[in-house]
């Protein structure tokens, strides 16, 4: 398996980036193809020292599209030979299994649209991030890729993060939640409202409206919302949780007796920065796309790079996105004894 990674997308590329590939080489044993300046992916795996074993490659792409670009979409169809575009190319043509990029998430969604195609079925494809719980993990979508949705959206984000949650996080029976401003059936917006009986007749795990702040309860495996709202709340996670551990070490620091309790407690901090870390969970796959694209961070470090790669390779060995397919063709009504989600076992 070969996935190509966007060696020029991301705060810290090319150094980052490279970095973090040549580290999933190393775990994973996976072919990887860099798509960037040539002569700067060069450097930075000499400088690295590290011994590729053949396994890595270099596909050299003269252009970028910045994270400042105002019309990602334009940007896209005008620089053919930038290093996201080429990335996806190779999914296309078959010479990569995934794309993994840190570049700007509306360039890596224009790509994918562009080059790969939505799955037949789905109108709006949706990014799936991953929360913390205090049971283990959430999934959320859409965490970004659409500000407006219809209920049929939205009902094909169940149905999609029920697979993931499945097929990538282990999950024998993943419990769905539309999330809304109230548990009743009657809360919610026009669009909550419609989706509401299409999810609950969709064959799978549906739990019914839950609140903000069932998502880190870990109420439900699967959060689905439109994607103005999810990245709000991904967003809003992310920066309490950083807080959150910033705090806590503030106040160990107010008192020798807080630091010296600090020492018997410095096991159970370090696993609690390592489930509220970001970078331990890769990226965020882009769903209902003809292809596997990781979406990372801007700000993603080698760690975060080399997970996003796991990510894309368990995606493609799960074949995620045939499940995806076996499913979105069907009507959403739930029939005795047979469950409508395909392609889950």
């Amino acid at each position: 398996m070969k996935i190509a990674v966007d060696a020029m997308g991301g705060d810290f590329a090319p150094r980052e980036i490279v970095k973090g590939a040549l580290e999933a080489v190393k775990e994973y044993e996976l072919g990887i193809i860099l798509v960037g300046d040539e002569e700067q992916v060069k450097a930075e795996i000499g400088a690295s020292g590290c011994d590729t074993g053949g396994l890595v490659s270099i596909v050299h792409a003269p252009e970028v599209i910045g994270m400042n670009e105002q019309h990602p979409a334009v940007a896209v169809k005008r620089k053919k030979n930038a290093s996201i575009v080429m990335s996806t190319r190779l999914v296309k043509e078959g010479a990569a299994a995934a794309v993994v990029s840190a570049g700007s998430t509306g360039a890596a969604m224009a790509s994918a649209l562009i080059g790969l195609g939505r799955i037949k079925g789905i109108d709006r494809p949706a990014i799936a991030g991953v929360l913390p719980n205090e049971k283990g993990m959430t999934v959320l979508l859409d965490a970004g890729a659409n500000v407006g949705c219809k209920p049929q959206n939205l009902f094909h984000f169940g149905v999609m993060g029920y697979l993931y949650a499945k097929k990538i996080l282990g999950i024998a029976e993943p419990r769905v939640g539309l999330l809304s401003n109230g548990e009743e059936e009657t809360k919610g917006n026009e669009t909550t409202l419609a989706a509401f009986p299409l999810l609950s007749r969709a064959g799978f795990n549906f739990v019914g409206n839950i609140e903000g702040r069932d998502i880190f309860r870990g109420t439900v495996d699967v959060v689905v919302c439109d994607g103005f709202i999810g990245n709000i709340v991904l967003k809003a996670g992310e920066g309490m949780a950083g807080s959150l551990f910033k705090m806590m070490k503030e106040e160990i620091t107010k008192s020798w007796l807080a630091k010296m309790g600090t020492v018997i407690a410095e096991p159970a901090l370090r696993g609690f920065q390592k489930r509220i870390d970001y970078t331990e969970y890769g990226g965020a796959p882009l769903l209902g796309v003809n292809g596997v694209l990781i979406i990372c961070h801007g700000s993603s470090t080698a760690k975060a790079v080399k997970n996003a790669v796991r990510l894309a390779a368990d995606s493609v060995d799960n074949r995620l996105v045939a499940a995806i397919m076996d499913s979105v063709g069907n009507v959403p009504v739930k029939k005795e004894g047979v469950s409508l989600v395909q392609g889950a076992d």
